[in-house]
This record gives structure tokens, C-alpha cells and sequence, in this order.
């Protein structure tokens, strides 16, 4: 008879784990997964700036690339205005030069 109870116990001990191993399959594919492949197309959308490209930063501001380093991205606002912003700054790609569309 021991050696029934202790293959019962065996058992239960799996199937007591069984829900802690479930949840953390559906947490890694509800939300580890999907903020991966976002940060993957981000860090896509960073490194293909170029120089000509109109983006939006987080702030909301709208402008064209002039100048761009490893870290930093001059914008051009108007026809007299140039910021500087971090590359991180940048939010979107409204649409890109036409010398790399080409």
C-alpha cells in the first residue's frame, strides 16, 4: 500500500503545479511575446531614419530630418526653426525622403 500512496503523491505534487505552468505559458504569450515584437519594430523604425524623412516626435511635434548622428536628430520645423532631439524623441515616420523611396 506505500508504494500506491506515495505514486498518488507524486501525482497531485504534478497536478499542483499544473495551473502555476499554465499561467505562465499565457503570460509569456499575452504579454512578454507582444511587447518583444513591438520593441523589435521600434528599434526597426530608429535605426532606419534618414535624413529627409518627416517624423512626429512623442511630444507631438511634427518635422523633417535635417541632420542625423548615432543619438541625436536635428528637425526642421519651419523655414527658420531647427531642434534638437534625442533618436529616442522620435515616435512615427510620416512618410520618408524621397531619395530612399527611389
Amino acid at each position: 500500500m506505500s508504494f500506491l500512496a506515495a505514486d498518488a503523491v507524486g501525482g497531485s505534487s504534478l497536478l499542483t503545479f499544473l495551473p502555476l505552468i499554465v499561467m505562465v505559458v499565457l503570460f509569456y504569450f499575452l504579454l512578454i511575446r507582444p511587447q518583444q515584437k513591438r520593441t523589435k519594430t521600434r528599434n526597426m523604425m530608429l535605426g532606419n531614419l534618414k535624413k529627409g524623412d518627416k517624423i512626429v516626435t512623442i511630444g507631438g511635434l511634427h518635422g523633417t530630418i535635417m541632420e542625423i548622428t548615432d543619438d541625436v536628430i536635428v528637425l526642421r520645423v519651419n523655414d527658420a526653426t531647427k531642434l534638437t532631439f534625442d533618436r529616442s524623441a522620435i515616435n512615427t515616420v510620416v512618410s520618408t525622403s524621397e531619395a530612399s523611396a527611389s
